[in-house]
């Protein structure tokens, strides 16, 4: 199982947010770059970055972070937040970008999502579904929606898509533990790589998630409130 850090940005910055309520927003680091560098010399090969400025503004706004940190470490990012455009998305993988994240335009206009994933393969797209009480969330969690998440993947599966992130925003920076059961039912119903996100509390709820088959758990607060030591992560990287 892939141990994917998170780092979400707001305005050059790292940040972590509860629930996605931008009111709640924590600077934890004024240089991103500073904390990739971290990650990685703790053997850690794969990192999420989410693009907070460019979710609410519904376009890419912080390609500069990404082509930073991508410049300066062998990490293996996947990108997010914003990316509405074939030309947001052409300057994502620009700068560095293995793979992008394609969350609220997944649910605003499938035809666009099916024409990238055509052009770029589904091991470059991942399907970001996010959710709360089961139902989709849309631009950066602000919108909601009426499809349920299991429905969406199953959707998006027959269109093509292997990966999915899965995030339970009720959950999300709560450090309560991670939506196991749901996460059960997406992996029993479909066969999609699913990365879990959201509630990891402990190094206990990553094992958890790999116990489970979950193909990633992605890990934000949970390391920069100290639940989890970078140590820790590298330890369960070296035993894998």
């Amino acid at each position: 199982m892939k141990i994917i850090p998170a780092i979400d940005i707001i305005d050059g910055k790292c940040v972590r947010l509860s629930k996605g309520d931008y009111s709640t927003k924590k600077i934890y680091n004024e240089d991103p770059v500073e904390v990739a560098k971290e990650f990685e010399s703790f053997g850690i090969r794969f990192l999420h970055v989410v693009d907070l400025d460019g979710a609410k503004s519904k376009h890419i706004v912080n390609q500069k972070v990404l082509e930073n940190i991508a410049s300066s470490t062998d990490l293996h990012i996947d990108f997010g937040g914003g990316l509405k455009s074939a030309d947001d998305i052409e300057t994502a993988f620009n700068s560095g970008a293995r793979q992008i994240t394609l969350g609220s335009i997944a649910v605003q206009n499938p035809e666009f999502c099916v024409e990238m994933i055509q052009k770029y393969g589904p091991e470059k797209i991942i399907l970001g579904a996010d959710f709360e009480n089961r139902k989709i969330r849309t631009s950066g969690w602000l919108e909601g929606s009426d499809e349920d998440v299991v429905d969406f993947i199953l959707q998006y599966q027959k269109k093509g898509i292997q990966s999915a992130i899965c995030t339970d925003i009720s959950k999300d920076g709560m450090l309560e533990g991670p939506s196991t059961g749901l996460y059960i039912e997406i992996l029993y119903k479909t066969a999609v790589q699913l990365t879990a996100s959201g509630g990891i509390s402990g190094i206990k709820d990553v094992y958890k998630m790999k116990d489970i088959g979950c193909a990633g758990t992605i890990i934000g607060k949970a390391i920069y409130e100290g639940k989890i030591s970078l140590q820790q992560l590298h330890n369960f990287i070296e035993n894998a």
